[in-house]
């Protein structure tokens, strides 16, 4: 687990894709493959939308009922979008951090490995999910 993590600004900056300091390359690479990726992308994803969505939401004078549409309709697309690319996404952080291309799946690909011979073992072993 790294040691650092980057302070609440620079996450925000991190979250709408800039670069955070060498020091916080291994926080990058944990942030980018640990088992919660896929949520924490998500949750930058949502960071990156909330400005449309609040612009979305305050400016345009139209009754609440068509800009909560509005507003709701980008972010379900925005989301689309951002899950469609969340793998070249991540890479694409890593790379930005040092990692060489490549680094996030064979990382997610280790853990998974890893995960699934856990499994079989406490299988063999009878232990969880036993009615012993």
């Amino acid at each position: 687990m790294p040691t650092g993590r980057p302070n609440p600004v620079q996450w925000v900056w991190y979250a709408f894709g800039g670069g955070l300091p060498r020091s916080l390359s291994d926080w990058v690479l944990e942030d980018t493959t640990r088992r919660t990726w896929v949520w924490r992308h998500l949750a930058r994803a949502l960071v990156q939308m909330a400005p449309v969505v609040a612009l979305c939401l305050l400016v345009p004078p139209l009754d609440l009922a068509v800009r909560l549409a509005a507003a709701g309709g980008g972010m379900l697309i925005g989301l689309l979008f951002s899950v469609a690319y969340m793998t070249e996404t991540t890479e694409h952080r890593a790379v930005k951090a040092g990692w060489p291309p490549g680094t996030t799946a064979e990382v997610r690909a280790e853990r998974a490995e890893r995960e699934r011979a856990e499994r079989r073992s406490r299988y063999r072993q009878g232990g969880a999910g036993s009615f012993d």
